[in-house]
Parts: structure tokens; C-alpha cells; sequence
């Protein structure tokens, strides 16, 4: 993925998600805008890739005043943030480089009845709509990655057996359990697939109106679409963090949480899920109808 490309998604996470203002997400993007040339400069092709060492040289050769210097260094560290809570990089290059303007950028994970009226928005029982429907249940339903959700495919699918077969991260396949309403919404979308599909034969279960695989762009701007209007600021990836909260909430296993999120490593799912004390006793107090603790309702 190019560096401008990353920059777009970036650039969205911030109006959509984190509510920035137009000065603000300016303010970043200038910032970053340097950050992309000193990559080109330095021939350093996969901003992905970026190491520890290279992170600290850009530092080393930024100029300016030392506030300056503070708002770039958080530019950079929101971005690569960004980019490891969106699980597109494994490690944090950044998370050495100490910066007091530095943001916060775990998202707040909205309540389980929120959610329930996000999935709910898509109404009707045109193809798309069917579609819609069963692509915002099945993210949350099955805490799957945005590119998890455009690589599935029709072979992949046991509908008798509830579960879905999954391509994640360095090509890991995993089975994901399938729930009743995510399976009834998929089941629906499958009874009007062929109107989209047409005579493509796209291998692939989540198509575009022309019949072809949805895009990670396709998918982002479907989302973020009902987000917005369901006044929840989030991308696909923020419905993936609501899965695994909610499934923690509720009293799942950290291990088998790390199965289902595709994770190689349980340490990846402690800091993925890190909340803290405090906002899992509010969602709790907010989602339990007896829930009484130290006295408080």
C-alpha cells in the first residue's frame, strides 16, 4: 500500500473517528505530507515496514522550533497508532519516541445497544441493502478485519456448520463461529447475490453493484456511511474492537478472544483489548440489568 493511500485512511480516521477539526486534520496531514517526502528521499518504500532506527533518524533530522518538533513527532506517532490498532502493523516503531503532545487514539467503544441500531439501519430488501445488512453483521458478529471481510469467498462459507473460513494476517486461515442473526442476514444476502453478481461469477461473497468484489475503499465508504448516521463515528476496524469488548464484557476467554481475532500472539490481543478498570465497570453498570457494585446501581 503507498504511503498516500495509507495517508487517506489516516486522514478519514481522523474526521470520521476521532472528530478532528479541519485545522487540526490539516495541521497533521502537513506534517505527515513531510514525513512521506523524507520516505521518498530515502528510497524507504513500504511505510509499513518502517523500522525503529529509521523512525528515530527521521526525528534526529527534523528542524524547528521545539514545538515544532513536539507536533511532528505526534503526528508521526498517531499515525503509526492508527495504522497497529488498525492491525496493519505488527510493532510500533514509534512507541519509544516520548512526545507530551501526544494523543490518546483508543477509540471509545460504543455500548452493545448502540451497535444493535447501527446493524439495523440498513432497511428494505433491495440486493444492497440485504448486502449492507449482512456486511455490518458479520464484521461485528465475527470481529473480522476490513480486508478480512472483502478477501471472504463463497468457498469459504458453511452456513450448515455456522462458520466462516477466514484468510487473516500472513495468509492465516481460521474458522470463526457464525451467530443466529449474523447468519440470518447472511442468509438473506445470499437469496439476492445473483441480482448483483449478474454474470461476473465473482468468487467472492461481498460484491459492488457491478458484481465484482468490494474494495477496501468500497467497504470503508459502505461503513463509515452508517456510522455516520448512526452518530458512531467508526470504521470497520472500530466494529472489531466493539466485538472484542463486548466478548470480554461478557466474560470470554483471552485465549479463545485471540483465536477468534486471528492473533499469533496473546500478547497481541492483551494490548489490542487494553481498557481500563474503569470502562469496564461502566459498561458494565450501563449493560447489566442488576449489576450493583459497592453499593451503586
Amino acid at each position: 500500500m503507498t504511503t498516500a493511500s495509507l495517508l487517506t485512511d489516516f486522514r478519514r480516521h481522523l474526521t470520521l473517528e476521532r472528530g478532528r477539526s479541519v485545522d487540526t486534520v490539516s495541521a497533521y496531514m502537513s506534517d505527515l505530507r513531510r514525513f512521506a517526502a523524507w520516505l521518498e528521499s530515502e528510497r524507504i518504500d513500504d511505510p509499513l515496514a518502517l523500522t525503529r532506527e529509521q523512525a528515530s533518524r527521521y526525528i534526529d533530522q527534523l528542524g524547528g522550533s521545539a514545538s515544532t518538533v513536539r507536533r511532528r513527532v505526534a503526528s508521526l506517532r498517531a499515525l503509526y497508532k492508527f495504522l497497529y490498532l488498525d492491525e496493519r502493523i505488527d510493532l510500533d516503531p514509534t512507541d519509544r519516541l516520548r512526545s507530551s503532545a501526544s494523543p490518546r487514539m483508543m477509540p471509545k467503544v460504543p455500548s452493545a445497544e448502540a451497535i444493535v441500531r447501527l446493524l439495523e439501519l440498513p432497511e428494505g430488501d433491495s440486493p444492497l441493502a440485504l448486502r449492507d445488512r449482512a456486511l455490518l453483521e458479520l464484521i461485528y458478529a465475527c470481529g473480522l478485519r476490513a480486508s478480512e471481510a472483502t478477501g471472504l469467498l463463497l468457498a469459504g462459507m458453511d452456513l450448515d456448520g455456522r462458520e466462516l473460513r477466514v484468510i487473516g494476517k500472513g495468509d492465516r486461515e481460521r474458522a470463526v463461529p457464525i451467530g443466529r442473526q449474523a447468519l440470518a442476514a447472511l442468509e438473506a444476502y445470499m437469496t439476492a447475490r445473483p441480482a448483483l453478481v449478474k454474470d461476473s461469477g465473482s468468487p467472492h461473497l461481498f460484491v459492488n453493484h457491478h458484481g465484482v468484489g468490494l474494495t477496501r475503499q468500497g467497504l470503508y465508504k459502505i461503513i463509515c456511511g452508517y456510522t455516520k448516521r448512526a452518530g458512531l463515528p467508526m470504521s470497520p476496524h472500530g466494529l472489531r474492537h466493539a466485538f472484542a469488548t463486548h466478548l470480554l464484557i461478557g466474560g470470554c476467554d483471552l485465549r479463545a478472544l485471540q483465536e477468534m481475532l486471528g492473533h499469533s500472539s496473546i500478547n497481541t490481543t492483551q494490548q489490542y483489548c487494553s481498557l481500563s478498570i474503569g470502562e469496564l465497570l461502566d459498561a458494565y453498570r450501563e449493560a447489566h440489568p442488576r449489576a450493583v457494585i459497592g453499593g451503586e446501581r
